[in-house]
């Protein structure tokens, strides 16, 4: 398993007016800077070579992970990256002992990009490393096909994570630090976002419009 440790980020107001809509700019600006020295970003990941293709389940380090949509998108691919990332729990327990509530909002949304970034720097990497023109991710519990319960093979994978980086996966399968994310990277000609075929509208998190057509070809809609 290899690691990423002492992440560079781009955390500036350009970078928060870009992702948050309003604000109180002076208040954000003064709070960036209170989270920077808060921030450890790590990330890591394995190189793995799929097994097996089953129907709906992908057999990875003799770990079966099983979602059809997933299968799908790993037709024609050989080798994946799982991945965890984390920037650590220093700025949530900052957010946590804020007795101000609109300081506690943008401190969690600070650590929102941060986490963000860190992810864009592993995509970065392994781009460079492996010599890839594009990647796209999957993560479970972002689409009902893949539930969070498949955090546990996952995590199976990266069973390193939390000696490495300090990442741990409760029995309710929630990841502390809290602003983790854990997914796998694979590669593609055309970028896949999970948001594509969800349909939920007002989500904050979405970073692609919902695809009906996409849908239907994954089967997802008849």
């Amino acid at each position: 398993m290899e690691k990423l440790e002492q992440i560079s980020l781009r955390l500036d107001i350009g970078e928060a007016k870009g992702r948050l809509q309003g604000g109180d700019w002076v208040q954000i600006q003064t709070l960036l800077e209170t989270a920077k020295p808060l921030i450890s970003a790590r990330a890591v990941y394995k190189v793995c070579y799929i097994e097996e293709k089953l129907e709906d389940t992908v057999i990875i380090d003799g770990i079966g992970l099983r979602s059809r949509i997933l299968t799908k998108n790993l037709q024609k691919v050989g080798r994946v990256f799982p991945y965890v990332i984390t920037i650590g729990t220093s700025l949530e327990q900052k957010a946590d002992a804020s007795t101000d509530f609109l300081e506690k909002y943008y401190l969690d949304k600070i650590g929102n990009i941060a986490l963000s970034e860190t992810r864009k720097h592993l995509e970065e990497h392994l781009c460079s490393r492996f010599a890839l023109d594009g990647l796209s991710y999957m993560s479970p519990g972002s689409l009902e096909d893949w539930p969070i319960e498949e955090q546990r093979p996952l995590f199976s994978i990266l069973k390193g994570a939390e000696g490495s980086i300090g990442v741990k996966l409760t029995e309710s399968l929630l990841m502390i630090p809290r602003k983790s994310v854990s997914g796998i990277y694979f590669p593609t000609e055309v970028t896949f976002h999970s948001c594509q075929l969800c349909p939920r509208q007002n989500c904050e998190g979405r970073n692609a419009r919902y695809n009906e057509d996409l849908a239907k070809e994954y089967g997802i809609l008849k």
